[in-house]
């Protein structure tokens, strides 16, 4: 299979943070919503935006119905600043996708470039702006990954998370003006798993692209995180002092003290 086309966009936004994952199911749209709750209760502005084109679930993990989304700004409908859902309980603001559409999950540069340059815009309004990425390398991935000043790439210790990992990052690191990467270990076992984990793709990155990712943080296996996205609620809400919260909690701390 051809690797898609390289992204030359000139669209940046100093406050946008991109969380990607490579592969999918490593917790990464629960890593987003829980950063943004955390941006939001330390005072920051935020706007949580569902990058994952046509497989998207920020809203169905809070249990929101938005009236607009996505779709709907790619349809004309609407702008990307009216297909806003303010999310009352996190006290931030949620730019939900389209889940189950094959023309919106096969939307290339070329449709993706109007609405990149909607939220570098709309992203003026805010404090920090997360991009909750689809898993993969697919072209409109790499479009809104390359808004981000920031990108975090969310991985386990699982063979195909850590090759799929190493395969994003390989692409962000090559590409003109790359963003700044780092790293975040998910569902570690114990924080020494953690930084195991952490070594073996620094150990990659360092090798082969002569780059060393600097890691964000560990966050421990937590079962109260399958228990609050099986009641579609926020793990803030629900056990904020579980050991995942306080692990994403101090991740949190590190972004805004970069900022």
């Amino acid at each position: 299979m051809n690797a898609p086309a390289p992204v030359t966009t000139q669209l940046r936004g100093e406050n946008i943070i991109a969380v990607a994952s490579g592969k999918g199911g490593v917790g990464k749209t629960w890593f987003s919503v829980t950063l943004a709750g955390l941006f939001a209760r330390a005072g920051r502005k935020t706007l949580l935006f569902d990058g994952d084109i046509g497989l998207a679930n920020v809203d169905v993990q809070l249990g929101l119905t938005p009236t607009r989304d996505l779709g709907a700004v790619f349809a004309g409908q609407c702008t990307m600043k009216e297909a806003i859902t303010h999310y009352d309980k996190g006290k931030f603001d949620i730019l939900a996708g389209r889940s189950g559409s094959t023309s919106m999950a096969n939307l290339g540069a070329a449709r993706m470039q109007p609405a990149a340059e909607q939220l570098v815009a709309l992203a003026a309004d805010y404090d920090h702006v997360i991009i909750d990425l689809g898993a993969g390398i697919e072209q409109h991935v790499q479009v809104m990954s390359a808004l981000a000043s920031r990108v975090i790439v969310v991985l386990t210790d699982d063979p195909t998370s850590l090759t799929d990992a190493y395969a994003f990052i390989k692409l962000c690191v090559t590409r003109p003006n790359p963003p700044a990467v780092h790293v975040v270990i998910n569902q570690a076992a114990s924080q020494k798993e953690g930084d195991a984990t952490y070594n073996a793709i620094n150990r990659a990155t360092t090798n082969f692209l002569k780059m060393s990712p600097p890691l964000l943080g560990v966050v421990r296996k937590d079962n109260k995180v399958k228990d609050t996205i099986r009641s579609q609620s926020s793990i803030l809400e629900t056990a904020p002092h579980t050991t995942a919260a306080s692990d994403v909690a101090a991740i949190s701390i590190k972004l805004m003290k970069k900022d």
